[in-house]
């Protein structure tokens, strides 16, 4: 059983991402035209960024670790329907055309494989960024900013920061309500948030669970007792299952 495909806008992190994405948007200097949006995996950075991409009909790309500039450029044509034959300039050329013409966002997300070289493939971005001035979204891990800030010529074209942090139980509240199709009782949401550490993955993979025990159980509703010495998430470090208490333990 799957939870529902909705993507759920109302929360921290989307919040703090939609009010980075205004503020690349009114920028005073044309050319800081970058966003970074960095933080651990697990909290929903890829999802948002791509779901974001398809809503604005933005050019998204997942690096790759073999990436060298001109192997990017050729994806990138590809994935804006351009020719990507030829000598690289041309190739760059096509792309800032319908980049620059059409006003296409481009997101860039894992960009840790584009730091490789002397960031290299960072600097081809920086390029396109330059001539076209549209908006760029850089998505990486939380160490990635660091490494970018030694690249005086990227770093100083980031208009915008955004870090992803753990979903609040707000938040928890707010996916149960939106991507279950039966009720989730309080007490529950909070051990849900709790095994979860506020990892995305981790909380759509417990809904999940709660939506099978119910219907299992023929219930539409769920509390932290009819989840009691069930498995609920799993710890990937450890290698083990969290199993539910009542009383608080795991």
């Amino acid at each position: 059983m799957e939870v529902k495909k909705v993507f759920v806008k109302n929360i921290s992190n989307y919040e703090r991402f939609r009010t980075g994405i205004s503020a690349v948007e009114t920028r005073g200097a044309s050319e800081a035209s970058l966003m970074l949006v960095s933080g651990p995996a697990g909290y929903g950075k890829s999802q948002t960024v791509d779901q974001w991409a398809v809503a604005n009909g933005a050019a998204y790309l997942r690096a790759k670790v073999e990436w060298t500039p001109s192997y990017f450029m050729r994806e990138l044509a590809e994935t804006l329907k351009l020719d990507s034959r030829g000598r690289a300039k041309d190739v760059f050329g096509r792309i800032a055309g319908v980049l620059g013409g059409q006003q296409i966002p481009l997101v860039i997300d894992e960009v840790e494989h584009c730091l490789r070289n002397g960031a290299e493939v960072l600097e081809a971005i920086r390029d396109l960024s330059d001539l076209t001035e549209v908006m760029v979204i850089l998505v990486g891990m939380d160490e990635v900013q660091a490494k970018i800030a030694r690249h005086l010529q990227i770093s100083s074209r980031i208009a915008k920061v955004v870090e992803f942090h753990p979903a609040t139980p707000e938040d928890v509240t707010e996916f149960c309500k939106q991507l279950s199709e039966v009720s989730i009782a309080t007490d529950l949401v909070t051990e849900i948030h709790r095994q979860s550490s506020g990892r995305v993955r981790e909380i759509m993979n417990a809904i999940a669970t709660v939506e099978q025990t119910a219907k299992r159980n023929g219930n539409s509703a769920v509390s932290l007792q009819d989840m009691a010495g069930q498995v609920l998430t799993h710890d990937w470090q450890a290698r083990r299952p969290r199993m539910v208490s009542v009383k608080g333990g795991r």
